[in-house]
């Protein structure tokens, strides 16, 4: 196993088990975070006070609940696709993915994006010969 797998499994166990004690060491000095919101680019956090705050609150929130769907780790990168449950309706969830960077055994990139949730739908492109979906 690598340090980048070991490090990306840690940080999904903290978030999966709310347990956020467990992210204090994973997080790089230089660590650079976006969140999903708000739309379009999401919130910036730069170094590792601020994104070991915001994923700690995160972690820490039992009333939410992250389910990894998959996980992927190529050299010092990773891919971790997850449903975000925040309430108790079957449709009360968010899917999205996090592109990750570790470097020396600590995570220093983050950078997060989600479906749209709700009832508006987003608009689509078209294409020759297709109809637009209204």
């Amino acid at each position: 196993m690598s340090d980048t797998d070991e490090v990306i499994r840690r940080f999904n166990d903290a978030f999966v088990h709310h347990s956020p004690g467990q992210l204090d060491g994973l997080v790089g000095e230089e660590c650079v975070m976006e969140a999903i919101q708000p739309a379009p680019d999401g919130a910036r956090y730069e170094g590792r006070t601020a994104c070991l705050a915001f994923w700690q609150a995160l972690a820490g929130d039992r009333t939410t609940q992250f389910e990894a769907e998959e996980i992927a780790v190529a050299g010092d990168r990773a891919t971790i696709r997850w449903r975000y449950r925040y309430g108790a309706r079957a449709a009360d969830y968010v899917r999205g993915v996090n592109l990750m960077r570790v470097r020396d055994g600590k995570i220093v990139e983050a950078l997060g994006y989600s479906k749209t949730p709700g009832e508006a739908a987003v608009p689509l492109a078209t294409s020759p010969g297709r109809r637009s979906i209204e």
